[in-house]
């Protein structure tokens, strides 16, 4: 008897500030909108679970609001992985046939993609992506797929993404005891990128920056493919706290003021305007220019750009971003933080708005919910990919690439 639920993709995010998980169906069309639970995370922090057992109390209330709302029960997800434990690095590895040119076949190419990734990692990290870059064939570079061509060398260039074993498996555990199996796990920008770039922009040369709660997670995008990652230690949650100690206010306070008050331009706040605080204690709240909140905000904002730049830079990479910096993630609907990132990147900056799927409720078209969107498209191509569909689907749609252990 055919499985009634095959068709069926569940993608979870649990993040610092929100745990989401989101059920999509397989149709002829593409994916279609089941449901989606949201719960606040409770035992995560900067992308790492310091707490299983309120991390699998959250993943379990946001999955099982996604089931009601879906009417069916979810077993196996696709899961993020993010965090400041989260590193990329490039690769190069090849093989020689000898004097004479052969066809290249699949195992030519995997045995070229294994010499590339068999670089040194320390003990307590694992791979979690394996991304082709470009092919080079007897010294000509640029090639993206080999098969069927001649040649007496091939090589390879990839991106490898590794994370803490750790960090992953506690992810993956937190998922596993909320009654989910886990059938694959994703560094979240990567997910990312499937719900918010454009091809021309991964073709010319982009960046996505995910500003959650935790940490600002980055990928860029060279020629289609994945030229660099990385993770900057500041997010949405420090934007919190320092309004929280600037106004000596408690920080469910200083988070509802950074979203209702809160911009990263101080000459963007009317002078006059003003702000009630709550005081902690017994003390009676206080009225403050909303310019303070700017003079908070704003070298907060700075900070994370400048160390975005910088990272860019050392990389190589700033420059190759013609195509602009996109910025994702909740912290991203900062006010004036486009502005920042404009000034300090010296490129154009847009807000990354998701692509729908139908039947999708309006709240989820925000870049809040990129991410767990996303994710479902990795998903839906990484079954594919993986030959689980059936012939129908994997004879109208190539495999991807950008696969975990390609």
């Amino acid at each position: 008897m055919a499985n009634p639920y095959e068709h069926v993709l569940t993608a979870v995010d649990v993040g610092s500030a929100k745990t989401a998980a989101l059920v999509v169906e397989v149709t002829d069309g593409g994916l279609r909108y089941r449901g989606h639970g949201v719960a606040e995370s409770r035992g995560s922090r900067k992308g790492v679970i310091v707490e299983l057992d309120k991390a699998v109390a959250a993943i379990q209330q946001a999955v099982e609001q996604a089931e009601d709302v879906a009417g069916t029960p979810v077993e196996h997800a696709t899961v993020g992985i993010a965090g400041g434990h989260v590193r990329g690095l490039n690769s190069q590895g090849g093989i020689s046939f000898g004097r004479g040119a052969r066809e290249i076949t699949r195992d030519e190419i995997r045995q070229a993609v294994d010499k590339a990734r068999a670089v040194p990692l320390p003990a307590d990290r694992e791979i979690l992506h394996l991304l082709p870059q470009e092919f080079i064939l007897d010294d000509q570079s640029g090639i993206r797929d080999p098969l069927g061509m001649m040649g007496t060398r091939l090589e390879v260039r990839v991106h490898i993404v590794t994370a803490a074993s750790s960090a992953t498996q506690n992810v993956v555990t937190a998922v596993n005891r909320a009654g989910v199996h886990v059938d694959d796990t994703v560094f979240e920008p990567l997910a990312c990128a499937d719900s918010v770039l454009r091809s021309d922009e991964r073709e010319l040369g982009v960046c996505l920056a995910e500003i959650g709660a935790g940490s600002t997670d980055v990928v860029v995008f060279q020629d289609g493919a994945v030229a660099h990652t990385a993770v900057i230690p500041v997010g949405g949650d420090h934007f919190t706290s320092d309004l929280s100690v600037g106004l000596c206010t408690p920080v469910a306070e200083a988070e509802k003021i950074k979203r209702v008050y809160g911009n990263t331009v101080v000459t963007l706040i009317p002078e006059n305007n003003e702000v009630e605080v709550p005081s902690v204690g017994d003390r009676p709240s206080r009225m403050i220019r909303q310019r303070m909140v700017g003079e908070i905000l704003e070298p907060r904002a700075r900070e994370l750009f400048e160390l975005m730049r910088d990272n860019l830079r050392h990389a190589g990479m700033l420059d190759v971003c013609v195509g602009g910096v996109v910025l994702s993630g909740g912290a991203s609907r900062l006010a004036g933080i486009l502005d920042v990132a404009e000034s300090l990147l010296r490129h154009p900056v847009r807000l990354a708005w998701p692509l729908p799927i139908p039947k999708m409720p309006a709240v989820l078209a925000e870049p809040e919910y990129a991410t767990v969107l996303g994710m479902a498209f990795y998903a839906h191509r990484a079954r594919i990919a993986r030959g689980i569909q059936d012939e129908r689907w994997s004879a109208r749609l190539k495999s991807m690439f950008a696969l975990k252990g390609a």
